[in-house]
């Protein structure tokens, strides 16, 4: 009897020992864990602290440059004086108007160059035309942060799409897709992107659609990736079985389950997106004046990099912050969604 007694607490601790396995299993997996991963990682902390804090910057431009433009239309709104850049021409200083006796190429206070001595009325001096810095870094972030956003959805989108299909069909739907996909790679970015805005013009909606589809590569080659192995898993052999529909099973079990990829790398995609427009924006054919960008402060500093350095280090410095703040949050994502680390 003893030795049943302890037959069976040894099955009771086995038992226990694989439940708390498997409880550990399951608390190592969902977004509650990689949540958990990426605010254990310093790194990745401090970089998802500047994008909350940039992307609050954007959200606040473009309700006063995007929504009150669009409400400013409507008669209930514009008896309260509502208009495009209400909050900064009431509040602050206008992003786009050169202020009458305005000085121009201030340095930041308290310092002084060639123009004069900087004041507090603009901390961070004035450019070409008199216009306070600071403003136009803060509605330019709207540009930056949107831009790199929606062009880093339509090349996702797009990507996955096309990868996901061609990685679960095979055969010669796969050939035909990666062919076409390797064709587009093959042609370098910049020319790609400068191609379609020749083509459709300078309008900043084309401007991010050709970002998008020069990235929609990168991505597709990425998810066919995991298709290929994820299309072999039992619970796909099960939905076949089953009579799901293609369209189905590649909405709703392929995809999902090859996407933590394609999810870091969008997030260092974006990143790149944000060169990609700023690059475009100093050449000319991006955002044009007076809309406040990064790349468009770049591009006007120019000619006075020797009279005030300050002028072109600012937007510089914005861009550089902003794109390494991706790459670090990046980095941990991936290091939380990594499998191999997990194990």
């Amino acid at each position: 009897m003893a030795t049943t007694g302890s037959t069976s607490d040894e099955v009771l601790d086995t038992d226990e020992g694989v439940g708390e396995a498997d409880s550990e299993i399951e608390s190592r997996v969902g977004w509650r864990y990689t949540l958990g991963q990426v605010k254990g990682d310093p790194t990745a902390l401090a970089g998802l602290v500047v994008i909350c804090f940039m992307s609050g910057l954007a959200a606040f431009a473009t309700l006063d440059a995007v929504v009150f433009d669009y409400l400013s239309e409507y008669a209930v709104f514009a008896q309260f004086g509502m208009r495009k850049y209400w909050i900064a021409e009431t509040f602050w200083i206008s992003p786009v108007k050169e202020p009458l006796g305005a000085r121009r190429l201030l340095p930041p206070a308290p310092l002084d160059n060639a123009y004069g001595q900087g004041t507090w009325d603009h901390p961070l001096g004035t450019d070409d035309r008199g216009r306070d810095i600071l403003v136009r870094l803060v509605y330019g972030s709207r540009i930056a942060i949107s831009v790199g956003a929606i062009a880093t959805v339509v090349g996702m989108v797009g990507g996955t799409v096309v990868g996901a299909v061609a990685g679960y069909y095979g055969g010669w739907v796969d050939d035909v897709l990666m062919r076409a996909v390797e064709t587009l790679y093959a042609i370098p970015f910049f020319i790609l992107v400068l191609s379609f805005i020749a083509v459709f013009g300078r309008n900043l909606a084309f401007v991010m659609v050709g970002v998008g589809i020069a990235s929609i590569p990168t991505f597709s080659r990425l998810i066919r990736s995991e298709v290929v192995s994820v299309r072999e898993e039992d619970y796909i052999e099960a939905a076949e079985a089953a009579g799901v529909r293609d369209r189905n099973i590649i909405a709703r079990h392929v995809i999902p389950n090859s996407f933590a990829p394609v999810l870091v790398q969008g997030t260092l995609q974006i990143g790149t997106a944000i060169l990609i427009v700023a690059g475009l924006s100093f050449l000319g054919f991006g955002v044009q004046p007076p809309t406040p960008s990064w790349g468009q402060m770049l591009s006007k500093s120019r000619g006075v990099m020797i009279e005030n350095v300050w002028f072109s280090i600012w937007p510089g410095l914005c861009i550089l912050v902003t794109v390494v703040a991706f790459n670090m949050f990046g980095d941990g994502l991936r290091d939380a969604l990594d499998p191999r680390l997990k194990n």
